[in-house]
Order: C-alpha cells, then structure tokens, then sequence
C-alpha cells in the first residue's frame, strides 16, 4: 500500500531534501518512552549502518499525555538531544503543562485529553473532581517537582520547520493561507480543513496529531501519527534526497 502511494506521488511530483541530509520525521510518542527508546536506538543503528552528513531527528509534537511516561519522555528526549541534532516541534497537549500551572482551572480540559497520566508521571496524584482550592493545590505541586530544564525545553520548541519541499508542522496547516503566514493555532489544532485538502499547500506538509492505522502518503502531505500510546507503533518517516521510506 505504501509503495504504490510513494510511485503515484513521485509520478506527480519530486520532493527533495537538500543534498547530505536526512531528516528522521517521528510522530506523536503521547508519554511512551518505553517505543521512544525504541525507535532512537532504531534510527541510531541506521545511521552508524548509512552514515551521511547532516542527520536530524525531527519530532511533530505531542510528547506527553495519554501515555504513563510522559516525565521520562522528556528526559530522554533532553539527554539525547546533547549529542545529535535534534527538532522538537510543539503539539497542542505540550502547551498545557505549562498553562496548567499558570491557570489551574485549565485542569478539568486538560484531563479528558491525558493530562491526568501526565500528572501521575511526575508524581503529583490528582483529583478527578477537583474543585478550585485542589486545582490550585496540584498545580502548585506540579510547578514544584517540574524540572527546569523540562521547562526550558517546552517553552522553546517549535511550532513548524521548513527544508526543502517539506514543511513539518504539528496538525497541518489552513488552505490558502501561504506557508509564511500560517498562524499557531491552526498549525496545533486544525483537522478537516486541513485534512480534507486534496490541493498544493506550496511544499509538502508532514504532521500528526490525527491518529492514522499507517502513515498516510499522499501528493500532499504526509501524516506520521499512528496512535503510539493506544497501538504501540510509534512511526518515522525517513526523508532523504527525493526517497520517503518508513523506518
């Protein structure tokens, strides 16, 4: 199935990287450093296998919730971050932990998207039926425990990267609007338009955010989510020159 959606794309058109690099595009890990761990060593053993000169791990986002690991998650992905180069792209449920602690009645949205097992992993034990006091409470014991440089590290990330035909974004991106000019929101949230586009949006885009049973190839976008936290399957998507090969 991929291999006839990867010739009918390439039939169209012929997206590149720029020569001596390759980019590891992985998607929403969603608290699994257990399929994290994984999949760097995975592409760790393909790069000592087929070295080349730039290689970059590229992430869409969506590094906590859902999952049980989503402290760990960030460690990792810190650690590893010392010794390769390494894109961390910003999700919409990365935007909560922080928000959270600046506005505890965020907890009550926060919760039905995973926020809850996010809690649990830095070990601050929440309320199901939290009332104002309580929210407060446990977002002062989150910002107590939350290291620093976890902090630092969801403050700074991005919100997309563009090289070459590709343009990596967390969601996608709003038709008609130049690539330039897309705006945060949409670029975290956005589905249907989005997803519903069967024209150019100027590169090819590669995101997440909407779970897919296998990454999705089309002439225009390329979707890298396949549900790690319930499936197992944390995907990447290897780009290098005019080839797009699941690793």
């Amino acid at each position: 199935m991929i291999g006839r959606l990867l010739k009918r794309r390439r039939a169209k058109a012929a997206p590149r990287l720029p020569e001596g690099v390759r980019i590891y595009a992985i998607g929403d890990v969603h608290g699994r450093a257990d399929l994290l761990d994984r999949k760097l060593s995975l592409i760790d053993a393909h790069i000592a296998a087929h070295p080349i000169a730039r290689p970059i791990f590229l992430f869409v986002g969506d590094y906590i919730d859902r999952g049980p690991s989503s402290r760990d998650v960030l460690d990792l992905l810190i650690n590893c971050s010392k010794g390769r180069e390494m894109i961390f792209l910003r999700g919409n449920h990365d935007v909560f932990i922080l928000n959270f602690i600046e506005n505890p009645s965020l907890l009550r949205d926060w919760s039905k998207i995973g926020g809850l097992e996010t809690l649990m992993s830095y070990g601050v034990q929440p309320s199901l039926n939290a009332d104002a006091a309580t929210q407060k409470e446990l977002a002062k014991a989150l910002e107590n425990v939350l290291p620093g440089e976890h902090r630092r590290f969801l403050t700074g990330l991005d919100v997309s990267f563009p090289l070459g035909s590709y343009f990596f974004v967390h969601a996608g991106v709003r038709p008609g609007v130049p690539l330039a000019e897309q705006i945060e929101e949409d670029m975290l949230w956005i589905r249907d338009e989005f997803l519903l586009h069967e024209e150019d949006f100027g590169k090819i885009v590669v995101h997440g955010h909407t779970p897919v049973r296998e990454i999705d190839i089309r002439p225009n976008r390329i979707n890298i989510d396949t549900g790690a936290y319930v499936t197992g399957r944390l995907t990447c998507v290897m780009l290098e020159g005019d080839r797009v090969e699941p690793l």
